[in-house]
């Protein structure tokens, strides 16, 4: 049975409307003016500074909706601003005393201590 549709499919292709049909470009392309060459620069914002300072543009996902404006640093609880600062590493941690180490790095050198023992032992068991 395959044979049969390999039979039909090459009958079909070889014809010449069909090869002309399968070789045709299917996508759209834009049509350039004359003289002009595509620019890969990025473009410029249409928004003012002010806008960009006061509100943060593309945080709204309703369609009749604004976006929301930024609020004074007061506004926003302690915790927020600590997500941006960096946590340290796993070599940075095993350097530090353990009995020193505050219960969140703590934490986090147990965790990424047992990730690195497992990627090793798969590493030693993967077929090569």
């Amino acid at each position: 049975m395959l044979t049969n549709h390999a039979r039909s499919v090459k009958r079909i292709l070889s014809t010449r409307k069909a090869v002309g049909v399968a070789c045709r470009r299917t996508f759209a392309t834009g049509k350039a003016k004359k003289g002009s060459k595509p620019s890969d620069a990025p473009k410029a914002s249409t928004l003012s500074k002010d806008v960009k300072a006061s509100t943060v543009v593309g945080a709204n996902i309703l369609k009749d909706g604004t976006d929301p404006k930024i609020l004074p640093a007061a506004d926003y609880p302690d915790w927020l601003c600590q997500l941006l600062d960096k946590r340290p590493a796993l070599s940075e941690l095993r350097r530090k005393n353990i009995e020193t180490l505050l219960y969140g790095d703590l934490k986090r050198y147990v965790k990424l201590d047992k990730r690195a023992t497992i990627k090793d032992n798969n590493s030693l068991k993967a077929k090569n």
